[in-house]
């Protein structure tokens, strides 16, 4: 049977090649098939050429509800400027990377050889909703392209092919396969059937729309086809309404559910989400599925009933949760999909600049909100990838929620600008590395060895970890049993023990890696004894020698100085040293000397500047003697700079100025280098890297609001000082931008009042205040109208001359200074606006306005006129009371207020505001009321039946109010309690109705106005008095039960055999009346107060517990019931028998 798409058609024939064909076939069955099966073929995506970046676009597929599938693609990489960012979509506008994690993954693979993308979508398990048009999206930079595919899920398709097999058989079984006749008939039959599966399946599945979607868009509302449209990626939705308005089937309303599930829930991961159905019947069993599984209740899953209401809480959502959801109630199911949607990934910690040296380690680490979140690295706007980290000798770590780039040895490559992206924010940070320097601290020295003594070439550089190699004459030393080559920290030494002429050289060491080598000779001093008959007058062996001769010795601070000075003579010579004018004979020690009889030596172990000076040795033996002066001269690196500051800052510059050393070292210095950090951290960032000159240095590229701290070293000849103290804590601000919308308010003969609006930009720095500032218009100076700053937009400027022409200007003054002044177009004159006074009389206050006695009246009117009104207030013509009013007026209201209202203050008030011949009025109505008093004369008029007729006349005092009703209560006269009969009665009169016969009544009238009931009521000074109508009550005669009894044993006692040590009891039952009186006996003794025995009675029931029974209380047991209308007895026999006698009697 021939199929019409190309996924479909690979499924058939791999399911006909697991079967095994027959051998022989019939010879018209190849010639039919074939030409069914070649216009797929024709058809199939895959002969299609590729075009754009796409070497290999997506096909569409079919496949079986519940299995897995895989979609693939490849981009051809060359077409591409950079790396692409993948997408894929479902429809339109539905990302599938919101769903990755749960049935939905991909995968990307880059072939560098052929510079191919290998890209896959894989589903798994696919459901009825996974059905619909799908799109690839690749894009690179300014390079774009996508393509559209197809994915149908259907129901297990039964092999027809096999089915039309099976049919084409022989009738006769019994004979071989080449004889007997073909089944046409049977044939004929099937391929009836499946002709009519296959059209109902057309019709069923038209526009590509799987039956259930039919039916769910048949029972949705118009408002929601979009919705449902956009859940199963329909994009024909043209068409899908054409077909639904063909149909014009009558919507089948569902039995089962009132209200079913939405499409479609999204929820953040970590967030709870509830699905919610209706159903019709309480009573009928649902249940909730998970892609096909059923759920059961627990502490992630919780059912709630609500009425009609079924209730699916998922609790904490996680990316385990995005599956499709399905409730089923009888035979009807209803479905949707939850989406569990990524929070954003905050950056908590930054990443912070760093500066190296080449071969450091280096890591760089940034910490985000979310545990196990992805992040992107980006160097200079390039991403950098796992699989580019082997070329680049770097590698990503994961430590929770930290992210690390680490380098194991940093290269000048790996310098620049690292950025760390989120879906939630980003940061950046500089990486310095720099060529590390080798400084030597001490070179190796000349030496002269005597035959058989030791010669030690020792060297000090800058870093402990740099090695090295010795050399003579330019061939490589090896260690021997006689040659020691050693390295301690920063301390190169190479030893000669047993020195032979052989040895004699050129020595030098070579640092790894470095352009540099430090050499020195080895001399052979050969011993020649001479017997000298005559003496030898001493002689000292310098380059210059003599009292007038000046040698000068340079040594660096803390390296080891030995001065050995050859001394001849016979006799051997005594040897003096003098520092200065005092002699210096110390043998031991960081400074000493050491005398040999050929040789005097001064040594300094680590010299410091206090060493700084002359030396003279003095030599003298009978023969005479020879002096020599050497004066030593100790340099150092400086002291450090003084008096490091910031003199001013800007919005990301800051000037830093500092003085000289007061040392310099010995030598000259040659520059400084300057250092800065951010507050609280602990990097320093080098500012330069060649030393700068001058003492004044500005510093660029901050940020501004935040702290920075600064530093300052000095260099010369021997090196880099310590470093300064730091600078103060200082940050990079600049003065706001100028105030905007600056206008006059208003003028009068001597003041003006300005407004405005804050800066527009602000900064770091914030605003401390504002300053206004005026001058004449023929003139420029500047004169400031407040001393102190101002907060608020806006100020009156006060004392101005009368009809001057001034101008005004406001800036903005912060940490910073003063931000550029905002300044008015125009002059302003300095004269009076006469405006006609107009009272705006609150709307409350054009009716009458009603207080309470005691209560306060407290009225605000404003008004408005220039120059300031006169404002007058009078009552009846007259002027208010000041001992009852007070009255406060400003420029632009007035205030009218009574403490505690009485009803005197009612009346009418009028408020006149005056300027010059200009006047307005206002008048006022103010009304104070209380409670009303109590009504007079209540009379009780008239009686009949079980009615009352009761008037009365109004309050005496209605409380300066209306009365509004009358609230009329009824007492019994011989209870006198009151209830209510009528309220809000509006007559002076009311029958009361379905009064009690035979009762007394008393009425009383409450008045009532706009503040409530009265004080007192109005009693009815008569009654009315309900007569009875003859009515006799005969009371019923009847005989009093007698309840009494004599004693009787409901339950008799029983006999029982126990055993001994374990406590028993005896229970009966007994009832009489009036209560008996209980006797327990033993042996017909009478059982007293024994501890033994605890006897109970409740509600008639007797017990006798015996505690620890044995064999000598068994007996007979009676108990005796006695009252005044007989007695009863009931006995038992007790056995108490051994734990012995009770084993065998078990047994």
């Amino acid at each position: 049977m021939p199929e019409a798409k190309p996924a479909a058609e690979k499924a058939t024939k791999g399911k006909d090649d697991a079967k095994p064909a027959p051998e022989e076939a019939s010879p018209q069955e190849a010639p039919t098939e074939a030409p069914k099966e070649a216009p797929p073929e024709e058809q199939s995506p895959i002969a299609e050429e590729p075009t754009g970046i796409f070497l290999k676009k997506p096909e569409s597929v079919s496949v079986e509800n519940g299995k897995d599938v895989v979609i693939v693609a490849k981009v051809n990489g060359k077409e591409l400027p950079g790396k692409p960012t993948i997408k894929w979509f479902k429809g339109k506008w539905l990302e599938l990377g919101i769903k990755s994690g749960a049935r939905f993954s991909f995968k990307e693979t880059h072939d560098s050889a052929s510079n191919v993308y290998n890209l896959e979508l894989h589903i798994g398990k696919v459901v009825l909703g996974d059905r619909g048009d799908y799109r690839l999206e690749v894009k690179a930079k300014d390079t774009c392209d996508s393509c559209g595919f197809n994915i149908d899920v259907e129901a297990p398709v039964q092999d027809s092919a096999g089915q039309t097999l099976e049919s084409f058989k022989r009738l006769d079984d019994g004979k071989s396969e080449d004889t007997g006749e073909l089944d046409f008939s049977g044939l004929l039959k099937k391929r009836e059937v499946v002709e009519q599966e296959k059209k109902k399946k057309k019709d069923d599945d038209d526009l590509g729309i799987p039956p259930e979607i039919w039916e769910l868009l048949k029972g949705a509302k118009k408002s929601e086809y979009e919705k449902i449209a956009f859940q199963y990626g329909i994009t024909d939705l043209r068409g899908m309404l054409k077909r639904l308005k063909k149909a014009k089937v009558e919507v089948k309303k569902s039995e089962a559910f009132i209200k079913k599930l939405d499409p479609a829930y999204q929820v953040d991961r970590g967030n709870k989400i509830k699905l919610v159905v209706e159903i019709s019947d309480p009573d009928l069993p649902l249940k909730w599925f998970k892609n096909g599984q059923e759920i059961k209740p627990s502490s992630k899953y919780v059912f709630e009933n609500v009425g009609k209401k079924r209730i699916l809480t998922i609790n904490k959502c996680t990316m385990a949760d995005d599956a499709a959801y399905e409730v089923a109630v009888a035979d009807e199911k209803c479905m949707t999909e939850v989406f569990v949607k990524e929070p954003p990934v905050l950056i908590v910690t930054p990443l912070e600049d760093q500066q190296v040296y080449v071969g450091d380690r280096v890591e760089m680490a940034v910490e985000v909100s979310e545990d196990g979140a992805q992040v992107k690295w980006m160097k200079d706007g390039v991403e950098m990838t796992r699989e580019d980290s082997y070329k680049a000798r770097y590698r990503f770590k994961k430590d929770g929620k930290r992210h690390i780039l680490i380098f194991s040895e940093v290269s000048l490559e790996d310098r620049g600008c690292y950025q760390v992206m989120t879906n939630g924010g980003q940061c950046e940070a500089e990486l310095i590395v720099e060529e590390k320097q080798l400084e030597v601290l001490q070179d190796i020295a000349d030496l002269t060895v005597k035959a058989s003594d030791q010669a030690v070439f020792k060297c000090e550089v800058s870093d402990d970890k740099v090695t090295g190699k010795w050399y003579k004459n330019g061939i490589e030393v090896r260690p021997s049993k006689r040659i020691t080559i050693s390295h301690v920290g920063r301390i190169h030494k190479l030893v000669i023990d047993d020195v032979r002429p052989e040895d004699e050289g050129d020595y030098t060491f070579v640092p790894d890696g470095y352009a540099l080598s430090l050499s020195a000779k080895l001399n052979f001093l050969e011993i020649k004894v001479e017997y000298v008959p005559k003496q030898e007058p001493p002689k000292i062996h310098l380059d210059c020698s003599g009292k007038t001769s000046e040698n000068a010795i340079t040594v660096v601070a803390g390296n080891k100085l030995r001065l050995d000075v050859a001394i001849t003579g016979e006799p051997p010579p005594l040897t003096t040293w003098f520092k200065g004018d005092e002699v210096f004979s110390a043998t031991e020690g960081r400074i000493r000397i050491e005398n040999r009889v050929d040789c005097s030596s001064f040594v300094i172990e680590s010299a410091e500047r206090a060493d700084e000076g002359r030396y003279t040795i003095k030599v003298a033996n009978p023969a005479g003697e020879d002096v020599a002066s050497i004066f030593l001269r100790v340099v150092d690196v400086p002291d450090p700079p003084e008096a490091v500051r910031v003199t001013s800052v800007g919005e990301d510059w800051a000037i830093l100025v500092w003085e000289p050393p007061k040392y310099d070292g010995g030598q000259a210095v040659t520059g400084y280098l300057v250092e800065r950090k951010k507050k609280g951290s602990h990097r320093w960032m080098k500012l330069n890297f060649e030393v700068f000159t001058e003492t004044t240095y500005e510093c660029t590229r901050m940020i501004e609001g935040v702290l920075y701290e600064m530093r300052v070293f000095a260099v010369n000849a021997i090196g880099v000082s310590q470093p300064s103290i730091n600078t103060k804590p200082f940050m990079p601000i600049a003065p706001t931008s100028a105030p905007q919308h600056l206008t006059v308010e208003d003028v009068t003969d001597t003041t003006t009042t300005l407004k405005w609006r804050p800066p527009n930009r602000i900064g770091a720095g914030g605003i401390d205040g504002y300053l206004v500032e005026y001058c004449l218009e023929d003139s420029e100076e500047w004169i400031p109208a407040n001393t102190e700053l101002v907060e608020r937009c806006g100020f009156t400027v006060k004392n101005l001359p009368t009809a001057a022409r001034i101008i005004f200007r406001v800036v903005g003054v912060n940490i910073a200074g003063r931000s550029e002044p905002a300044t008015l177009a125009q002059p302003v004159t300095i004269q009076e606006i006469v405006e006609q006074p107009k009272i705006r009389l609150p709307r409350h206050l054009r009716q009458t306005y009603i207080r309470r006695v005691g209560e306060q009246i407290n009225l605000l009117i404003p008004f408005q006129g220039k120059p300031r009104p006169q404002v007058v207030w009078t009552k009846g013509g007259a002027p208010v009371d000041s001992s009852r009013v007070n009255v406060r007026t400003s420029d632009i209201d007035t205030v009218f207020f009574v403490r505690q209202a009485a009803r005197s203050d009612s009346g009418e008030y009028e408020l006149n505001v005056q300027i010059e011949n200009m006047k307005d009025a206002a008048t006022i109505r103010i009304q104070v009321v209380e409670k009303a008093g109590p009504p007079m004369n209540v009379m009780v008029k008239e009686v009949w039946g079980t009615n009352a007729l009761v008037e009365w006349q109004p309050p005496k005092d209605d409380g300066n109010s209306e009365v509004t009703g009358y609230l009329i209560q009824k007492a019994d006269k011989k209870t006198m309690e009151w209830f209510t009969v009528y309220e809000h009665n509006r007559q002076t009169c009311c029958t009361v109705s379905d009064l009690i016969m035979g009762n007394e009544y008393y009425f009383r009238v409450f008045s009532e106005n706009i503040c409530g009931l009265s004080e007192s009521p109005g009693l009815s000074k008569n009654t009315a008095q309900i007569l009875k109508t003859g009515i006799n009550l005969k009371p019923f005669e009847y005989k009093e039960h007698d309840f009494r009894m004599a004693p009787k044993f409901l339950t008799p006692l029983l006999d029982r055999v126990i055993v001994a040590g374990y406590a028993a009891a005896l229970y009966c039952a007994v009832r009489g009346h009036p209560k008996p009186k209980v006797v327990w006996m033993k042996n017909k003794m009478e059982i007293r107060e024994d501890p033994k025995f605890v006897m109970t009675n409740f509600q008639g029931v007797l017990t006798l517990n015996i505690r620890r029974p044995s064999p000598f209380d068994s007996g007979t047991y009676s108990c005796r019931a006695v009252n005044e209308l007989g007695e009863a007895l009931a006995e038992c026999k007790l056995d108490v028998r051994g734990e012995v006698a009770a084993a065998c009697l078990s047994g």
